[in-house]
């Protein structure tokens, strides 16, 4: 049986969710083939002899690339069985098996994998036999140690740049996956509801053990949440960091859990944690309310105080543009940013960032939603909304292009702001502000960043 996994967008990262699911089906006696479509063209040969074809779609932006490969797929093996895997495969079931899906595949998929796998082996490709395995399965399984063999090298992906040209080679895991919370807008809810699944340690020490050994001098660890389970965590950091003293990391924690757990910072610290990424979203509490984050602006502040004491960069991410911003919402949003000496913490990208509503979605609960949205558009993945003040749209469209432009120019986080600031300003409904006081305490090569700052 042989099988073609692709993979079309991972934010710049060499893809666990081909790796994993590769050692699964090659233990179980596929031939599987690794298609990372963001660094490699299509293997048509590959994919001509496939039984299997399956595209893996963690997020909005690989469905969205995912999508109009099918065709050219079908055409070249018109017999391949067609399969979805990964978060947004099941909030999109009925469009993608519209394309032609004949299997969707969501939560632990690699189990589903390997069944899909065995019954193609046994009863062979186009029965026409409904999906026997689950589209969503949340069973807890023994991971298999990841195969990354076929996947292009490490030095090939996303970089961590420490300033000064210094920058490292980062290697990739997941720790755990699913997340305990259910904040409205998050696409991990629909699937997941509030579960959340572990690696076993020793699955995770080898796969790092092995991208080590490939030239990995930094890892990202993709967690929805990586305190999600501290009892988890904090026993493999120490692991980690008693193997590999030299090796640094990043982490995704909730603005809740760096809160209720501030102790750890220092130990995160200490094993080698460069910085943490926390989805802050809004600094309107009624905003955060509404989107169920389980914190406030005031936690907020406080995190970023307990994060410059325990000696942790602290990356915050943001929902910038939501129905509920105003202009001069969005300037105060700039301001704190700016009085929290954040600049350069920010990935321009997260100023121009709009609200997706995607299938399933918790937001759709909310009566002030429902008078916003439209109907689902399939092929773009979203339930349409429009901002009550048809200005803001405009002005999350502008400095969408404006950031664009910037980066392309090579321009500094920086000079950025500063060109959204002043953008900002001159716009109906602007609070006539000076731009706060937004010198650096620290030069900015003292904050690391990955090459790949997209967040969606």
């Amino acid at each position: 049986m042989q099988a073609v996994l692709i993979s079309t967008y991972e934010l710049g990262r060499q893809p666990f969710g081909l790796a994993s699911p590769a050692a699964s089906l090659r233990e179980a006696g596929a031939d599987v083939v690794c298609l990372d479509l963001a660094l490699q063209r299509l293997d048509e040969d590959a994919v001509s002899a496939a039984d299997l074809v399956a595209f893996y779609v963690p997020m909005h932006t690989a469905t969205r690339i995912a999508t109009p490969l099918l065709p050219r797929v079908k055409k070249l093996n018109p017999a391949a069985h067609i399969c979805f895997y990964g978060l947004y495969a099941p909030m999109n079931e009925a469009y993608l098996r519209d394309l032609g899906a004949e299997t969707i595949l969501g939560g632990e998929f690699e189990p589903g994998l390997v069944s899909l796998a065995r019954r193609l082996r046994e009863e062979g490709p186009g029965t026409g036999a409904a999906q026997p395995e689950p589209v969503i399965s949340l069973d807890k399984h023994r991971f298999s140690v990841p195969d990354r063999s076929s996947l292009p090298p490490l030095r090939k992906y996303a970089r961590l740049e420490l300033g000064g040209g210094s920058s490292r080679t980062v290697g990739y895991v997941e720790a755990s996956r699913g997340c305990k919370h259910l904040c409205r807008h998050c696409p991990v809810v629909p699937v997941y509801g509030g579960a959340f699944r572990v690696v076993q340690q020793e699955v995770v020490l080898e796969d790092i053990r092995r991208q080590v050994a490939a030239g990995a001098e930094h890892v990202t660890f993709g967690d929805p949440d990586f305190f999600n389970g501290v009892g988890h965590s904090l026993p493999l950091v120490r692991a980690l960091h008693a193997e590999h003293p030299q090796l640094t990391y990043d982490v995704t924690i909730k603005v809740e859990h760096l809160l209720k757990h501030s102790r750890p910072l220092d130990e995160l610290r200490e094993t080698g944690c460069l910085f943490v990424t926390t989805a802050v979203e809004s600094i309107d509490d009624r905003v955060l309310a509404l989107l169920d984050k389980g914190h406030t602006r005031g936690d907020f502040i406080e995190v970023v105080r307990l994060c410059r004491e325990a000696g942790l960069i602290l990356n915050p991410t943001f929902v910038a543009f939501t129905p509920w911003i105003t202009v001069a919402g969005y300037q105060e949003l700039l301001g704190t940013i700016a009085h929290l000496d954040l600049i350069d913490h920010v990935a321009p990208v997260q100023l121009a960032i709009r609200l997706l509503i995607p299938a399933g979605s918790k937001l759709l609960e909310l009566p002030e939603m429902l008078e916003l949205v439209g109907e689902f558009e399939q092929a773009a993945l979203v339930h349409p909304w429009a901002h009550p003040e048809p200005e803001v749209d405009r002005l999350q469209a502008r400095i969408q292009r404006l950031i664009q432009d910037a980066t392309g120019r090579g321009e500094t986080r920086r000079e950025i702001f500063a060109r959204v600031w002043k953008e900002s300003s001159g716009w109906p409904g602007a609070s006539p502000l000076a731009l706060p006081d937004a010198r650096p305490r620290a030069d900015r090569a003292s904050v690391p960043y990955l090459t790949e700052p997209w967040y969606c």
